[in-house]
């Protein structure tokens, strides 16, 4: 898990630390209240990752690129124990918040942000089972594991407070995929995209449920579980489902569209551009600002939104 974000004394000096709870430092400190950012100290700490942000904010930068670096890294520290502490070198002090911001928001997914609902023993067993379900020995199946526990981290920065129906809905809301897709995406072939998200969204409904059921779940949560997952490709007026909604199509943002636009052809990219797009608020665009996007996926971002041009804190190339 990531507890600590490290940052070089070089661009953020000790007698600086105030500036973690002030100005810039701000937006950091509220959307990850977990992690805790300090100027860089190495004592203490058995599993530090240094990360050059140079790199990151680099025209033509890709952030897929340094994606199994640091899943890899957390995994090896968790089999010895050890918490992981990402350490940011070569930023810029004007831009050092947004870097880490947009760094922290990629592997969200790592930091296993939890509210006093998903707190107990009970959310471990969900997590448990949830995992087992996965074969991480294949590719897809990784990338499905890893977007399943970004979009639940999305759930808590945009609803700190979401009930344990929707934090489950979150983690389940693409179960379906394991049965259909783990080998191949076939998405693609689809004559009626709306329609293959649909009857993807009920089987996963009907997968997530029966699970659920093994694990104690209440009666009342797993049906409420089971109208979010499959209703959750079709944005309605329930809250709940709107931010598992804006969840979903953040986590494709910030996640899994490198991923997937090195998957699937160019046509069928734009295509899913322009329908995530459609699946979150206008209100929540704002988040996107934030997001460190392959080049290619904000050229297509950009033209599904139009005339409009994403605010950026960097430039790309073309």
């Amino acid at each position: 898990m990531i507890r600590q974000l490290l940052l070089s004394e070089t661009d953020f000096q000790a007698e600086d630390a105030t500036r973690a709870h002030s100005g810039a430092f701000v937006l950091l400190a509220e959307e990850f209240p977990t992690v805790t950012v300090w100027p860089v100290t190495l004592d203490g700490h058995e599993n530090v990752l240094k990360l050059d942000a140079q790199q990151w904010r680099a025209p033509g930068f890709d952030p897929f690129d340094w994606d199994e670096r640091v899943f890899t890294a957390d995994a090896a520290g968790s089999l010895a124990g050890n918490d992981l502490a990402l350490h940011i070198t070569g930023s810029p002090r004007e831009a050092l918040a947004a870097t880490a911001l947009e760094v922290l928001t990629r592997y969200q997914g790592l930091i296993g942000r939890r509210n006093a609902t998903s707190a107990g023993p009970h959310f471990d067993t969900i997590l448990t089972r949830h995992l087992a379900l996965h074969d991480l020995s294949k590719p897809l199946v990784v990338a499905d594991y890893r977007h399943a526990l970004d979009t639940w981290q999305w759930v808590l920065r945009l609803a700190p407070h979401a009930d344990l129906a929707l934090q489950t809905a979150a983690l389940f809301h693409d179960v379906e995929r394991l049965l259909s897709e783990a080998d191949a995406r076939v998405e693609h072939h689809a004559p009626d995209y709306q329609a293959f998200k649909d009857a993807h969204a009920a089987r996963g409904a009907d997968v997530a449920c029966a699970l659920l059921s093994d694990v104690g779940m209440d009666k009342a949560t797993i049906e409420r579980v089971r109208w979010l997952i499959g209703r959750h490709e079709r944005p309605e007026s329930d809250m709940s489902l709107t931010l598992l909604n804006d969840a979903d199509a953040l986590s494709f943002f910030s996640l899994n569209a490198s991923g997937f636009a090195r998957y699937f052809p160019r046509e069928h990219t734009r295509r899913k551009v322009a329908y995530t797009l459609g699946r979150l608020r206008p209100n929540q665009r704002w988040r996107l600002a934030r997001v460190r996007l392959a080049p290619q996926v904000r050229r297509l971002l950009e033209e599904a939104v139009g005339a409009i041009t994403l605010p950026s804190t960097q430039q790309e190339s073309v």
